[in-house]
This record gives structure tokens, C-alpha cells and sequence, in this order.
């Protein structure tokens, strides 16, 4: 068990209650690998203070990638399995709607539309597939987008944690894709605005290295206390990354990955912790401080100004 917690003292916060994992150069797999425990002691987060101005002016989705891959042999898995118990809304967070729409259908859009034809204009193919990992209560509501893209998209059921869903998720997509597909790209539904661009960097990144993250440089202040009430120590910001989705992953080191913590009892924090186990390399690829994940109402607010910015049109799949 990890000995010191982590408190965050935050300058110019704008979202308080908004956390996101962070991974450090030196310290990473301390951070994100943690044996299993009956203790409530929580994950370490790290908090934005990034200012809506700041987002907005960094919203564009306009830029080429630096490299544009052949996606055919990489599938989408797409988690959407979450209760968004913090929204404090009558419904999961990914349902609630954004500029006239459910947050998971920006991601659904993106995956089965936008990216795709993107990379048709560039002579390429992919996404193999996407597995929507959603609660079966939800199915019967999103079976018509299923119909919708025969042999593109499938769903899976959620597990008890973020890594059961996960683990379901490729299960399915090695089942449906084949042998020929060789990476996933596990995505959070919760984040509506990662980019094309994004995407390919993070891909193409994961076909060098074996795995890639997205992430931002941290702009918090980060304090370490070994009881929560004496700081002990600042961490230096120059090495902690906030950590986004997608996660890419080959697929045979991802399923290398899931014995190793089954067998050792690991508990891992995300996707790419279980390739740190390995003793693997994880790429950090730079992604955009606009990739936020929707966890409060404020976020939703932030959210909407920067579609709105990009004057992107709302696709409505049930439609």
C-alpha cells in the first residue's frame, strides 16, 4: 500500500470538484499500480486550472495530425457504463445532453463517422470496430444505432470496475475484428471533445511504441502530506502529466497485461498502469487541455463553449 497521500492545493482553480489521473516521469507505476485493499484510501488526483478563455483559445480541431495512420487494424472501445453519481442529475452523464444531443453521441459520431471519413480522404481505412461497453438497461435504446452500423459497431457489458469493463470490451473486439486487429484505443464517453487530431497522434504513437497515452503538462500546484493535514513535500510540476483518453494498446501486451494483475492481485488505476506492470514503455503523446472529462454541471457549461466554438454540427444517431 501506498504510505503518503496526496493533497492538491490549487491556484486560480476553476473547476474545484474536477479530478483527473495524473502520471509522473519517475514516479508513474508507484502512482498507478496498487496492491489490492479493503482501505478507502483514494487515488491520487490532480485538478485543472485551466480558465474557460484559455480552452476556448486552444479549441480548434482544424490541425492535420503530424502523421495520419491506417486505422483497419485498430478498434474502439468505448466506455459508456459509468453512473456519474457527481452530475447529480436523475440520469448517467453520458446521457445528458450537449448541444442538443447525448455526450455519448459526440463520441459515437466521431468514432463511426468523422474519423473514418477523414481517413477515407486519405486513401486509408479503420476503425476496425467499436465496442460500446453500456449497461443492458440502456441496449434496447441504442440497438437502432447498432443496426444502423452492421459489422462496425457491437456492444459489451460493463464489469464491476473501470478494468472489468475494459477487459469485456476487448474481449468482444477480439471476437468480432479477428486477428487483425491489433490495438484498442479505450475511450472514456465522458470525454466529448478529443480530436481527430488527437486520435492520430496517439494511434500512430502506440504503433511505435506499443502503447501511448494522451496527456497535458499539469498547471496545478501539487503538495504531498502523509496525513492530510502537514504537507510534507511540493512535487515537481515539470514531471506530472494529466492523463486523457484514448489509451492505445496493442492488443497481445494489453491481454499479457490483464494475467499479470489478475495473477499478482494488482489493482490499476488505467489502461496503460497495466502495461507500466509489464515493464513496458507507455508513449506520452500531447494531446489538448480541451480534452476534459464531464464529471460536474460546470463542465457541461465548458463543454458547450468549445463545440460552440468550433461550429460543429450535432449529429443525432437515434435520429
Amino acid at each position: 500500500m501506498m504510505k503518503s497521500s496526496i493533497l492538491l492545493v490549487l491556484l486560480a482553480v476553476f473547476h474545484p470538484v474536477t479530478p483527473f489521473t495524473f502520471t509522473t516521469t519517475t514516479t508513474t507505476t508507484n502512482l498507478a499500480l496498487l496492491p489490492k485493499t479493503t482501505s478507502s484510501t483514494s487515488t491520487p488526483k490532480c485538478h485543472s486550472s485551466t480558465s474557460t478563455t484559455q480552452l476556448l483559445s486552444s479549441s480548434s480541431s482544424s490541425s492535420e495530425p503530424t502523421v495520419v495512420p491506417d486505422m483497419s487494424n485498430v478498434g474502439f472501445v468505448l466506455l459508456a457504463g459509468g453512473t456519474g453519481s457527481r452530475m447529480k442529475a436523475n440520469m448517467p452523464k453520458q446521457f445528458l445532453t450537449l448541444k442538443g444531443i447525448p455526450v455519448l453521441h459526440h463520441s459515437l459520431d466521431l468514432f463511426l463517422n468523422r474519423v473514418p471519413a477523414f481517413l477515407k480522404e486519405k486513401d486509408l481505412g479503420g476503425p476496425a470496430m467499436v465496442v460500446l461497453v453500456m449497461d443492458p438497461k440502456y441496449q434496447p435504446e441504442y440497438q437502432p444505432i447498432v443496426d444502423k452500423y452492421p459489422n462496425r459497431l457491437a456492444f459489451a457489458n460493463p464489469g464491476d470496475e473501470r478494468q472489468g469493463s475494459v477487459e469485456n470490451g476487448l474481449s468482444k473486439l477480439v471476437e468480432l475484428a479477428g486477428p487483425e486487429c491489433q490495438y484498442v484505443a479505450v475511450h472514456d464517453s465522458a470525454r466529448p471533445l478529443v480530436t481527430i487530431e488527437e486520435i492520430c497522434n496517439v494511434v500512430s504513437d502506440a504503433a511505435n511504441y506499443g502503447a501511448a497515452v494522451l496527456g497535458v503538462p499539469c498547471k496545478a500546484t501539487i503538495k504531498e502530506s502523509e496525513d492530510g493535514v502537514l504537507v510534507k513535500r511540493t512535487i515537481p510540476r515539470s514531471t506530472l502529466w494529466e492523463v486523457h483518453t484514448p489509451q492505445v494498446i496493442k492488443i497481445s501486451t494489453l491481454l499479457r497485461g490483464f494475467k499479470k494483475v489478475a495473477e499478482e492481485d494488482l489493482e490499476v488505476t488505467d489502461d496503460v498502469s497495466i502495461v507500466e506492470a509489464l515493464g513496458e514503455p507507455v508513449k506520452m503523446t500531447r494531446g489538448e487541455y480541451t480534452n476534459l472529462k464531464i464529471t460536474t454541471p460546470e463542465d457541461m457549461d465548458v463543454a458547450g463553449a468549445i463545440l460552440e466554438e468550433r461550429g460543429m454540427e450535432s449529429v443525432d444517431l437515434l435520429a
